[in-house]
């Protein structure tokens, strides 16, 4: 999950899986795989850059995971 911040303050934490798309139209626009549409205080770049971090922060952890399942 990616932190988001909506024009009014209030803080929500975002599945990256489901974003469509990202518009700056002055505000940051995300439109969400079911159609719903959320204006946030980050910048669309700001977004792909924490979306970029958890995929990596995922990557990292897959070798200790794997190490830990009696299957593998």
């Amino acid at each position: 999950m990616i932190e988001v911040t909506r024009l009014n303050g209030a803080i929500y934490f975002l599945n990256p899986d489901m974003i469509l798309t990202l518009e700056a139209t002055p505000d940051t626009v995300i439109t969400l795989t079911n159609g719903e549409k959320l204006i946030v205080r980050e910048s669309p770049h700001e977004l792909i850059d924490r979306f970029v971090a958890l995929k990596r922060r995922i990557a990292c952890e897959l070798p200790a995971i794997k190490s830990r399942d009696p299957d593998s």
